[in-house]
C-alpha cells in the first residue's frame, strides 16, 4: 500500500492560496502609470561662480549607502551549511530536527519558510509510517488493532517545540517589520519636513543645497515603509523637491547635468523593460516591472523637452507587461477548470473500483494497479480552482481511502484461508521432494503434472513465505524434469537404432516371396511381428508413422496368401494385437480392443435373435422377398459373430 500518498495533508492547498493572493493581489499592485511630469524646470537663474563652484562639489559626490536594520547578516559557517539543501526526503527523523535547530540559530529567516515545510512534511511522513509499521507488527505478532497504543515520540514533541518557536520568531518578525516600517515613514516625513523648511533659509546657497543632498542621502537609505502610504509620501516628497529647486534657483549647467544623469537611469529603465516584454516567465517579468518603477520614482526629474517621450516608451512596455500578466492568470483560471474537470472524471473512475464487487486474489492486484495508475494522473494535472481544489481533493482521497480499507479488511478475512492454503502447499512440497529423484519417468511425470495442477488450483499463502515455497516447490520439480531430460537425452541414439532397425524389417517383409503352404507363410509372418515387438521403442514423432507401414507391409502378405475372408481377417486381427503389444500401455488397448469386441457380440446375437423371431411372422407372408433378406441378413450375422468369436479368442490366448 505503498502508493497511498494520498493521506497526508495535501500540499496543493497552501500552493494554490499562494497563487489566488499573487491573483487578488495584481489588482492593488498594478503599476499606476499616471502622468509623473514634473513642473517646469527651464526658467532657472544664474547663481554666482563661486557658489556654483561649491555646489557642484556636492552634486558630484557619490551617494553610498549604509545597511539598513533590515540587511542581511555576513555569511558565517552554519549559514553556508544552512544554504546547502539536502535531501529532507533520506533524512532521519533526528536528523530533520537537527535541521530545524539549524535554521532557528540562523539570525534572518528569509527565504526558510518552504525548507520548513519541506522538513515538517518529511518528518510526519516518515512518523506516520513508523506509527503504520508499529501497528503491522503489533498487529502481526497477535495483536488487535484497538489496542494499540502509541509510546511517548522525544522527537515528535522536540520538533513541535521548534515549529512552534519558528511561527512564533516569524510573527515576532512581522510584527517588527510592521513596525519598522511605520518608524521610517515617519522618518522619512521628517525629511520632507527638512526640504520643507530649507526654502525659508537665508543662509549661502553652497550650504543649503549641502544640507539638500544629505537629507537626499538619509532619505535614501531608510528602508521599506508601508504599501498604503507610499504613493502619497512619494508625491509629497517630489512635491518639496521641486519646490527646492525653484526656490534656490539652482545653476542651468548644474541642473542640466542632474537632469542629464536622471535621463540615462530612466533609458536604461525603459530599456530593462523592453527587455522583459520577451521574458518567457510572465510572472517573472512582472514582478521584476514593480521594481523598475520603484528605481522610476525614485530618480529625479529629466529635460523637459524629452520628459513626455521617455514616460510614453516606459508606459508603453508596462502595459504591454500588464496585458500579459492578466491574459497569463485568466489563462490559468481557464486551466483550473479544464483541470477540475479531468479530476473529476478520476473520482468517478476511483469510486467504481473503491464500490466494486471483489472477491479474488487476482482482482484485488489488478485494481490496485488501476488504483495506483490513477493517483500517479492525479499528480500530473495541475491545481483545480481554489474554492474547488480542497473539496476535489478530499472526494478523491475517500475514494482511495475506501477503496484501501476494504482491501486491508478482505486480506485480514482471507489470513485463516491464507494458513490452510500454506498448509496444502507445504504437503505438496514434500511429496514433489519424495518424487524428485524418481526414475519411472512416465508415471512420475504424471503424478508431478497433476500436483502442479494442484498447486495452481490452490490459493494464496501469506506473503512472507510465498516466494520461499515457490521456490522450494519448483526445485523439486525442476529436479526430476532435469533428470528426465538427461535421460532421454541419452536414449535418443538408442531409439534412432531401433527405428532403423524396424526399418529394415518393413524391407524385409516387403520383399518376402510367399511359399505355396499358407502354414509357413503364417509362420513367418509371425516370426516378423515377434521380431518387430523385441525392437525397443523409436523416436517418438517416428512411432505412429513405422507402426502403420509395418501393417501394410503384413497385411499385403495376408491379401497375397488367396486366404477366405473369414481367415483373412482374422490374421489381420492378430496381427493387428501383435503390434499393441510393442506399444506403450498395450495392456490397455488390448482389453480396450476385448471389450468392443464382446460388446459387439452381444449386440450381434441380439440381432440374429430378434431377426429369427421376425422371420416366423413373415414365414406365411407371400413377400417372399422380405423373408430372404432377412434370411441373408441372418446369415451374415451368424459369419460376423464366428469371426467375432476368433478375435476373442485371439486374446484370450495370450492370457
Amino acid at each position: 500500500m505503498d502508493a497511498r500518498d494520498l493521506t497526508k495533508p495535501s500540499p496543493e492547498n497552501e500552493l494554490n492560496e499562494n497563487l489566488e493572493t499573487q491573483q487578488e493581489s495584481t489588482g492593488s499592485q498594478k503599476i499606476e502609470i499616471k502622468n509623473e511630469t514634473p513642473p517646469d524646470h527651464d526658467e532657472l537663474s544664474h547663481v554666482e561662480e563661486e557658489v556654483v563652484d561649491s555646489v557642484s562639489g556636492g552634486e558630484e559626490a557619490k551617494e553610498e549607502k549604509t545597511p539598513s536594520k533590515n540587511a542581511e547578516p555576513p555569511v558565517t559557517d552554519a549559514v553556508s551549511k544552512l544554504q546547502e539543501e539536502p535531501n529532507y526526503a533520506s533524512m532521519k527523523k533526528s536528523e530533520l530536527v537537527d535541521r530545524m535547530v539549524l535554521i532557528l540559530e540562523n539570525k534572518s529567516l528569509s527565504g526558510l519558510k518552504d525548507r520548513v515545510e519541506l522538513i515538517k512534511q518529511n518528518f510526519y511522513k516518515k512518523n506516520r509510517e513508523e506509527i503504520a509499521s508499529a501497528k503491522a507488527k503489533f498487529i502481526a505478532d497477535g495483536g488487535a488493532e484497538k489496542d494499540f497504543e502509541i509510546g511517548g515520540d522525544e522527537l515528535q514533541v522536540k520538533m513541535k517545540e521548534l515549529l512552534q518557536k519558528f511561527k512564533d520568531r516569524r510573527s515576532q518578525i512581522s510584527r517588527n517589520l510592521e513596525q519598522e516600517k511605520e518608524s521610517n515613514l515617519q522618518e522619512k516625513y521628517k525629511i520632507i519636513e527638512g526640504i520643507k523648511d530649507l526654502v525659508h533659509r537665508e543662509e549661502a546657497f553652497d550650504k543649503t543645497f549641502h544640507e539638500f543632498r544629505e537629507l537626499q542621502k538619509k532619505w535614501h537609505e531608510i528602508g521599506m515603509v508601508p504599501q498604503q502610504a507610499l504613493k502619497n509620501m512619494w508625491d509629497t516628497y517630489h512635491h518639496h523637491v521641486e519646490n527646492f529647486y525653484d526656490y534656490i534657483k539652482i545653476n542651468k549647467e548644474l541642473r542640466d547635468l542632474d537632469l542629464k544623469k536622471n535621463l540615462a537611469l530612466k533609458i536604461r529603465l525603459c530599456e530593462e523593460a523592453e527587455k522583459l516584454i520577451d521574458e518567457p516567465s510572465v510572472v517573472k517579468a512582472f514582478n521584476t516591472l514593480q521594481k523598475h518603477h520603484e528605481q522610476w520614482r525614485e530618480i529625479g526629474p529629466v529635460p523637459r523637452e524629452q520628459k513626455e517621450d521617455l514616460w510614453t516608451r516606459f508606459k508603453s512596455a508596462t502595459t504591454i507587461i500588464n496585458r500579459k500578466h492578466q491574459g497569463f492568470y485568466e489563462n490559468l483560471k481557464s486551466d483550473q477548470k479544464k483541470n477540475l474537470e479531468q479530476k473529476e472524471v478520476l473520482c468517478e473512475k476511483a469510486e467504481a473500483i473503491a464500490n466494486a464487487e471483489i472477491g479474488s486474489h487476482k482482482d484485488w492486484n489488478t485494481t490496485s494497479k488501476q488504483i495506483i495508475d490513477l493517483q500517479k494522473e492525479w499528480r500530473t494535472i495541475g491545481f483545480a480552482p481554489k474554492k474547488d481544489n480542497n473539496r476535489i481533493y478530499q472526494r478523491f482521497r475517500a475514494a482511495c481511502d475506501l477503496y484501501f480499507n476494504r482491501k486491508r479488511d478482505y486480506y485480514l478475512q482471507l489470513k485463516d484461508v491464507l494458513n490452510e492454503n500454506l498448509v496444502k502447499k507445504t504437503s505438496l512440497c514434500v511429496t514433489a521432494e519424495e518424487l524428485q529423484d524418481s526414475t519411472d519417468w512416465k508415471e512420475t511425470t504424471e503424478k508431478l503434472i497433476a500436483i502442479q495442477k494442484q498447486w495452481k488450483k490452490t490459493g494464496p499463502v501469506p506473503r512472507k513465505v510465498s516466494e520461499e515455497l515457490w521456490l522450494r516447490f519448483r526445485a523439486a520439480c525442476d529436479k526430476f524434469f532435469n533428470n528426465k531430460a538427461e535421460h532421454y537425452d541419452n536414449v535418443d541414439s538408442d531409439y534412432v537404432v531401433n527405428l532403423n532397425l524396424k526399418q529394415d524389417l518393413i524391407d524385409k517383409v516387403n520383399t518376402y516371396e510367399l511359399s505355396e503352404d499358407n502354414e509357413i507363410n503364417l509362420s513367418a509372418i509371425r516370426s516378423f511381428q515377434k521380431e518387430w515387438s523385441e525392437i525397443g521403442h523409436v523416436p517418438f514423432k517416428k512411432k505412429d508413422k513405422i507402426q502403420v507401414d509395418f501393417r501394410k507391409a503384413i497385411n499385403s502378405l495376408y491379401e497375397k496368401m488367396n486366404l477366405d475372408n473369414e481367415n483373412l481377417e482374422v490374421q489381420k486381427f492378430r496381427s493387428k494385437i501383435d503390434s499393441f503389444l510393442s506399444m506403450d500401455h498395450s495392456e490397455d488397448k488390448i482389453i480396450n480392443e476385448r471389450n468392443k469386441i464382446v460388446t459387439k457380440i452381444k449386440q450381434l446375437e441380439s440381432d440374429i435373435s430378434l431377426w429369427e423371431n421376425n422371420i416366423g411372422f413373415f414365414s406365411s407372408s407371400k413377400n417372399s422377398t422380405v423373408v430372404k433378406d432377412i434370411e441373408q441378413k441372418i446369415e451374415r450375422g451368424k459369419e460376423n459373430l464366428n469371426i467375432l468369436n476368433q478375435k476373442l479368442l485371439v486374446i484370450d490366448s495370450l492370457v
